[in-house]
C-alpha cells in the first residue's frame, strides 16, 4: 500500500441521515479532487444532493465550514499519529512512527493540511475554537510520548521542567511540519528522487531522535 495514500474520498449523493457530514465529507471531496478552497457553499449543497440553504442548517458561512473540515482534518491526523505511536511501549520507536504517520497524512493531504495550519481560516484571535483545541489535542500526542522517553529515560528532557518538555515538543513539531510542507511543495525532491522521500523522512527523525539521547542531552 502507498504511504502517501490519499486519505479523503470523494463523497455519494446525501439521501437521509446525516446532513452536517454529509456536507463535510463533499466540501472535503471538493478540496481533495481540486486543491482550492474558493469554493461556495451552493456547489458543496450541490456536491451532497442537497438544496442550496441546506448548508445554513449547520454552517452559519462558508468560514464556518471549513473551519470544520479543518478540524476533521485535525481529529483524522491525531487518529492516525495516535495509532502509530501505541504500536511500540518504547518511546524511540513511537516518536519516530508518529513523525512518519504525521508526514504520510500531510503528504496525502496536501489541501487539507495548508487549510488545517490557517492557510483559509482565519489565524490568532480570530482563529475558530475548535481549529485550535483541535491542534493542541494534537500537540499532546507528541508531548505524550516525549514526556514517556523523558521518564524512563531514553530523552534528556526533564520531566518535571514545563519548559524543557514544551521546547522539545515544538522542536518536534517544527521538524515534521517542515517537513511535510517541503514535501507538499515539492522542495524536498530538488534534494532526494520522489521514491526516496520515506527513507529519508525517518533518516531524518533518527538525527533528531539521536540529540535527545542523554549523550547528546545537557549536563548534570
Amino acid at each position: 500500500m502507498n504511504t502517501f495514500e490519499q486519505t479523503t474520498k470523494p463523497t455519494t449523493p446525501y439521501h437521509h441521515g446525516d446532513l452536517r457530514r454529509a456536507l463535510l465529507d463533499s466540501a472535503s471531496a471538493i478540496l481533495s479532487e481540486t486543491g482550492r478552497w474558493d469554493f461556495s457553499l451552493r456547489e458543496v449543497a450541490k456536491r451532497a444532493g442537497v438544496s442550496h440553504n441546506a448548508p445554513y442548517r449547520h454552517f452559519a458561512d462558508k468560514e464556518a465550514l471549513l473551519a470544520a473540515v479543518g478540524v476533521a482534518g485535525f481529529e483524522a491526523l491525531r487518529a492516525r499519529t495516535t495509532a502509530a505511536a501505541k504500536e511500540t511501549s518504547d518511546a524511540v520507536e513511537a516518536l519516530k512512527a508518529l513523525g512518519q504517520a504525521y508526514v504520510d497524512f500531510g503528504a496525502s493531504n496536501p489541501a487539507l493540511y495548508r487549510l488545517m495550519f490557517g492557510q483559509a481560516v482565519p489565524n490568532i484571535d480570530g482563529r475558530s475554537p475548535d481549529i485550535v483545541e483541535a491542534a493542541n489535542a494534537n500537540r499532546a500526542v507528541v508531548r505524550n510520548v516525549i514526556l514517556a522517553g523523558a521518564r524512563t529515560g531514553q530523552f534528556a528532557v526533564d520531566p518535571d521542567d514545563a519548559d524543557d518538555v514544551t521546547t522539545t515538543v515544538v522542536a518536534a513539531g517544527s521538524l515534521v511540519h517542515g517537513f511535510t510542507l517541503l514535501i507538499i511543495d515539492g522542495l524536498i525532491e530538488r534534494m532526494v528522487k520522489r521514491e526516496a522521500v520515506e527513507g529519508l523522512a525517518m533518516k531524518v527523525f533518527v538525527r533528531f531522535i539521536a540529540g535527545l539521547t542523554p549523550k547528546h542531552g545537557k549536563s548534570t
